[in-house]
């Protein structure tokens, strides 16, 4: 555990320009640095390095951040290597503190089944290469399958043997315990590659079977996956590690350690079923590709992939089987931010039968003809079903708006409620209304499971270094829309946004001086208006909680915070080109503040007469005359409140 200090001492020594210019090439320009961006391909220049802020930003593929995440991002590393790597740079001792005796042993039990894991996955290559059995059955059926000696040795594949229980007797001779090749499902201890039967007696798990070891991203083997050569009854093709304190099969991708460095330069990711897949295109030139490995895509796996990029093109079988698993998978990478096409194959290929058929330029022009973003794949998919009939219509387009919806970026998602209501000839503003509707209800969901959370969970002390985790890249900020829920978002957003570059600035409020910060907060939380993002909040609760604190300052602050997606979001309202110069900061700062809140009330009062009229359609259609009063006599304060407002505001504009 490294101690806080030594991690903001790091942030400080650590110069934006020297880390990324061991790396990149930059030239200046007025008080910024700019190079070509090292995580996408472009011929002119848009990665900005700011010296003043401490940061980077790209403004053509929106990656940003400090020195550490700089770090992190290039080398593919985890925050702890990233400071080590600087500390190292900077001649900065960087110390981790003694762990108790429960970190310690959980620490111990890890680094004892990874090397249980690592002697496994040597082993199981032996018997494929060394002996008569692997080579003749193991390497047999590999090279059947069209794979060359350099890519089964490049993917480290084996072979597991027949008879006996050769695997148990060589891991209990070299001394390792039972606890560790055995695996206990309560505590999660041991890695399984032996298993135990009731009588006592250890056998080998993957016995008589083909062996796809699984790594981590930094190259450790952490699962195997064992595929069976005969057909037996009663007995699966694939055995799988079980889950363990160093295994889930939710959160790891087949192929991604291989894949990796093709991903971020490709700034591209294919995603397919099975471990066949990933080798045969790996095999074919298609070096960017990873499988979910046969189960149902996890958002953990997402956010994998999401270190590496926010392009994702899913390759699946034509049939019906591909076509629903593609479905499912659609959603929960719009809701990640990620740019979906999708590519269904021939009817009876899939990416291992098509790759082993077609080299690398043939498979990579059948993608570029066939792939479709999601919205054309659905309406085309689901409007064969459809046809004429109106009921199945609407419930195709309710189908197409609900993914519409889940998309973070306001930009993107605008972009497609054009696009699909151009395809289904559904007027433009229905489906905005449509889909407003929809991430309405979906806020207040996660609010009331958010409240209901917090009333049943403790809190749990901050852990003394962040979360070692890449940061999901950050939504772009909301743009000017003419819904009130958009307008209110990059309202909000604004106010987030002064919070972090002048948070703990002083503001006079009627001969009182309080902070920028204490201002916005405080008066959002006596007019009860709730963030429309999570992210907001949690920037107004790290104010609240530290504002006081000595040497506070909120861009260095919210820029090294540890919570990775408040760094991000925090990096991106600092990055962004507008600045106050010195002389009007003071100024034109309380002014913006004032405006921005009436802005901000003024929005929620017509999203609450909004309601109220839809409220007494309602009442007027059921012929409710008690509810039309109860009403109607409501309407006329909020009214009142709105015609205060505006004359407040006058014509004024936020140019934030």
């Amino acid at each position: 555990m490294i101690p806080r200090e030594t991690i903001e001492r790091i942030h400080a020594a650590a110069k934006i320009e020297e880390v990324v210019g061991d790396y990149v090439t930059l030239r200046k320009r007025g008080a910024n640095l700019i190079g070509l961006c090292p995580f996408h391909s472009e011929k002119t220049g848009s990665f900005t390095v700011s010296p003043s802020k401490g940061i980077y930003k790209c403004f053509g593929c929106g990656a940003s951040g400090h020195a550490v995440k700089f770090i992190m991002e290039i080398e593919q590393c985890t925050f702890v290597e990233a400071i080590k790597q600087l500390g190292k740079k900077y001649h900065i001792e960087v110390e981790e503190r003694e762990m108790t005796p429960e970190e310690q042993q959980r620490q111990d039990d890890r680094e004892s089944m990874f090397v249980v894991n690592d002697f496994a996955n040597k082993w199981f290559q032996q018997q494929l290469w060394e002996t008569r059995e692997g080579q003749a059955i193991g390497l047999g059926y590999f090279r059947e399958r069209g794979l060359r000696d350099d890519i089964i040795r490049k993917f480290q594949l084996g072979y597991s043997p027949e008879k006996g229980n050769p695997l148990a007797k060589a891991l209990q001779e070299k001394g390792f315990q039972e606890k560790f090749i055995v695996n206990d499902v309560d505590t999660k201890i041991g890695v399984g590659v032996v298993g135990k039967s009731e009588d006592g007696r250890l056998y080998d798990r993957f016995r008589d079977r083909v062996i796809f070891p699984i790594f981590t991203v930094s190259g450790k083997p952490v699962a195997f996956a064992g595929r069976i050569l005969k057909k037996k009854e009663n007995v699966g093709k694939y055995v799988n590690s079980p889950d363990s304190i160093i295994y889930s099969k939710t959160n790891e991708l087949y192929g991604l350690f291989q894949a990796k460095q093709a991903i971020s330069r490709a700034d591209m990711c294919y995603l397919v079923e099975g471990q066949m897949d990933v080798i045969s295109m790996f095999q074919s030139g298609i070096e960017n590709v990873v499988a979910s490995g046969g189960t149902a895509l996890t958002k953990p796996q997402i956010r994998l992939i999401q270190r590496f990029t926010n392009n994702i093109t899913v390759l699946y079988d034509g049939d019906a089987a591909g076509i629903h698993a593609a479905l499912r998978g659609i959603d929960m990478f719009l809701e990640e931010g990620f740019n979906v096409n999708v590519v269904l194959l021939p009817d009876g290929e899939d990416p291992d039968s098509f790759a082993q058929n077609h080299d690398s330029t043939e498979f990579i022009q059948y993608i570029a003809d066939h792939k479709t973003d999601f919205i054309r794949f659905k309406s085309a998919l689901l409007s064969k079903d459809a046809g004429d009939d109106p009921q199945k219509r609407a419930a195709l387009i309710k189908d197409i708006t609900a993914s519409i919806a889940i998309i973070p970026d306001m930009i993107t998602r605008q972009v497609y409620i054009k696009d699909c209501a151009d395809r289904l000839h559904m007027g433009e503003q229905v489906l905005t209304n449509e889909v407003i509707k929809l991430r309405r209800k979906k806020m207040e969901e996660q609010r009331k499971q958010e409240e209901q959370a917090q009333e049943i969970m403790p809190e749990t002390p901050a852990e003394s270094t962040p979360v070692v985790q890449m940061p999901v890249r950050p939504v772009h900020p909301p743009r000017p829309q003419v819904t009130p829920q958009t307008r209110l978002e990059k309202n909000y957003y604004n106010l987030m946004q002064l919070i972090v570059r002048y948070g703990e600035s002083p503001i006079d409020v009627d001969g009182t001086v309080y902070t920028i910060g204490e201002v916005i907060i405080y008066t959002l939380e006596s007019d009860e208006i709730k963030p429309p993002f999570e992210v907001f909040r949690n920037i107004m609760d790290e104010f609240k909680n530290h504002y006081q604190d000595e040497g506070f300052k909120a861009e260095q602050f919210f820029k090294f915070h540890p919570d990775p997606l408040i760094s991000a979001v925090a990096i991106d309202m600092i990055a962004e080109k507008y600045q106050f110069t010195k002389t009007e900061k003071d100024v034109q700062l309380g002014e913006l503040v004032t405006q921005l809140l009436y802005e901000i009330k003024l929005t929620v009062i017509d999203m609450q007469i909004s309601e109220l009229e839809q409220r007494l359609k309602e009442a007027q259609a059921a012929k409710d005359v008690n509810l039309q009063m109860q009403l109607l006599a409501t309407q006329p304060e909020l009214i009142s409140r709105r015609n205060e407002i505006c004359k407040i505001l006058g014509n004024r504009v936020v140019t934030i």
